[in-house]
């Protein structure tokens, strides 16, 4: 099969695209026949080895696993013993940051995938997994987000971003929305019902009060949290420094602020599946490559500029136009 691998950390032009073995099926997991994948910061983290720290999990000095990928969206073509979720021709959609789905065919625990909603492309929900999960699981198992409540979204316009809008809504709350002035009109679309600028407005000053802050961008201190919010959850960092600085300030406080990583179930991707099904969350993708430059899609978000997500394509089952026909 073919799959883009890694022997030494760097930029995504590292990645080589290259034929090798399938992978073998354990018990517990499914193969998939991947039909889509989508890009995260993850990745591209990973494949540079940075921060220096996350070589620790990945690998010190090269890294461990040599297909990088984490979000798919593709068939089952085979399943193994005590696999009762899934059957051989399922749509099934899912992540991990351990299975090296950049690849034609990926084998994977069937724990960390769902089956797709009826009607809804490859493309689509081969976004939502890292994407959606990190932004429900925000909004929901760590910011405990009730209906009524007032959420700040500092990052709204991204891949997180853009899904903790919807999700927040359709969980009923009122969401003020911080973005650059260039994506006020898209997070507005999402359902956003304030929407703040912050080429305009300094979020450092801002001084809104809500119910849940949620910080995508990581630019936002502890003074910040607590100035606006009841509670706090942190998904990004710009530094490191900045890091320390937001967990060392919060572990001498009693105020209320969480810090995790996404965790891939089967039970989370329903509910995202659910919304997708009944249109409360459109998934936005700003751009859809053909998946032999995925290496210039990794470095496209890269640049952190990307409104929604960014889909890589290995089969044209969607009919979708616009993909490199190469």
């Amino acid at each position: 099969m073919k799959a883009f691998t890694k022997t030494k950390y760097g930029g995504p032009e590292i990645l080589r695209l290259e034929e090798v073995e399938l992978p073998s099926l354990k018990d517990g997991q499914i193969l998939v026949k991947v039909i889509a994948n989508s890009a995260n910061p993850a990745d591209w983290h990973i494949i540079r080895g940075k921060p220096f720290f996350a070589r620790f999990v990945f690998g010190l000095f090269k890294p461990k696993d040599k297909i990088p990928g984490a979000d798919f969206a593709g068939v089952v073509e085979k399943a193994g013993n005590n696999v009762t979720r899934f059957k051989v021709g399922d749509k099934v959609f899912g992540e991990s940051l351990k299975a090296g789905v950049f690849a034609e065919y990926a084998c994977v625990a069937d724990s960390i995938c769902a089956l797709m909603p009826e009607g809804i492309r490859f493309a689509d929900m081969a976004c939502v997994p890292v994407a959606g999960l990190t932004a429900l699981q925000a909004l929901v198992t760590h910011g405990q987000l009730k209906e009524g409540e007032t959420v700040l979204i500092n990052g709204a316009s991204g891949g997180v971003g853009h899904f903790a809008v919807q999700v927040a809504k359709a969980y009923g709350a009122i969401v003020t929305a911080v973005c650059s002035g260039k994506n006020v009109d898209f997070v507005k679309s999402l359902g956003a019902d304030n929407v703040l600028e912050y080429d305009k407005e300094n979020i450092h000053q801002h001084e809104g009060k809500y119910s849940l802050v949620i910080d995508i961008n990581g630019n936002l201190s502890f003074q910040d949290y607590v100035r606006m919010g009841k509670r706090g959850v942190t998904i990004g960092f710009t530094t490191i420094g900045h890091m320390i600085s937001v967990q060392l300030k919060s572990s001498f406080s009693k105020f209320p602020l969480a810090q995790f990583t996404a965790e891939a179930n089967t039970k989370d991707l329903e509910t995202l599946a659910v919304l997708i099904q009944n249109d409360k969350i459109k998934v936005h993708i700003e751009k859809i490559y053909s998946y032999k430059k995925l290496p210039e899609a990794i470095s496209y978000i890269e640049a952190m500029r990307t409104r929604g997500k960014v889909a890589m394509v290995w089969i044209n089952i969607d009919g979708l136009l616009n993909i490199d026909k190469e």
